[in-house]
């Protein structure tokens, strides 16, 4: 007898799985609720700091951006084929001054480029102990599939693989900031401008 009561309430109090189960998705919509309301949250305030305008980025942006740009390289442990010599390192540097001396400068440091800090992220320093942290494969890959919403292209068809490898090469020898002046269509443009800049000079004077 004394058995069968025991039996009785250990059945009354034991929760049933169907209670179990009814609770369960409950707590899961609650979290997923939770989850999107802070996301939301996020997203809120992120678009609350950003200007649209084209002018330089705030400081929350620019954290933002720079994270997003760094995000997800590939070829972390793909070797470099390319033996490290000057020649290698000129025919690199040549490549590299005919394809990206417009946002990066001759030197790689945005030397004479007005462009440099209106990006968003702003255009990196190539030198920067960040960049040269990464890999040769990480460089190369870059170059090849360049970086979404950075400005960065991917020049895969452009250039081919020997090209892109020889362009890092150059990347671990840039030059010294300055060393190789403005890029020349940024030189050319500013004479331009001093040219035009003169003759309204000389029209307001006659």
């Amino acid at each position: 007898m004394r058995g069968i009561v025991a039996s009785y309430f250990t059945e009354v109090d034991k929760p049933s799985n169907d209670s179990f189960h009814r609770r369960n998705p409950l707590r899961l919509i609650s979290g997923i609720l939770i989850g999107i309301a802070i996301v939301l949250i996020f997203v809120l305030l992120i678009a609350g700091t950003m200007s649209v305008s084209a002018d330089a980025p705030g400081q929350l942006e620019t954290r933002i951006m720079t994270r997003i740009k760094y995000w997800r390289i590939g070829g972390k442990d793909v070797p470099n084929p390319e033996p490290d010599t000057a020649e290698i390192r000129s025919e690199g540097a040549e490549h590299f001054q005919h394809h990206c001396q417009i946002c990066h400068g001759l030197d790689g440091q945005g030397t004479g480029v007005p462009l440099v800090s209106k990006m968003s992220p702003p255009v990196a320093n190539l030198a920067s102990p960040r960049v040269q942290a990464y890999s040769d494969g990480q460089l190369k890959w870059i170059i090849e599939n360049g970086i979404r919403s950075t400005g960065m292209p991917g020049w895969k068809g452009t250039l081919d693989d020997q090209e892109m490898w020889r362009i890092v090469r150059y990347l671990r020898h840039l030059p010294a900031a300055g060393s190789l002046g403005v890029p020349g269509v940024y030189k050319e443009e500013e004479e331009q401008h001093e040219h035009m800049r003169g003759g309204e000079e000389k029209e307001r004077h006659h």
